[in-house]
């Protein structure tokens, strides 16, 4: 997901004229909108479908570098011991 700067800043008045059309092109470009007021960022903008895949995606990576860290710092268990901490035969 790439911000395309020629075509994904917006100014806050066109929001306000016509907001469906700018909430359509996020979601077929799949790129974030930058709003602007008097020349200045002030939100992002983009669809939920994108949003929730990047949190998603943060989450996970997230659990890897706590797993990493673990591993780092010999925090490992074995599976039988995961499994009997969990109930699972």
């Amino acid at each position: 997901m790439n911000v395309k700067f020629s075509e994904d800043i917006v100014p806050l008045t066109d929001m306000k004229v016509n907001p469906g059309k700018i909430v359509k092109r996020t979601y077929e470009s799949h790129r974030p909108i930058l709003l602007t007021s008097r020349g200045r960022g002030v939100a992002v903008m983009q669809s939920l479908d994108d949003f929730e895949q990047a949190e998603e995606e943060k989450a996970f990576m997230r659990a890897i570098v706590e797993g990493l860290n673990d591993l780092d710092n010999k925090l490992e268990i074995s599976l039988d011991a995961a499994k009997a901490r969990l109930d699972l035969k």
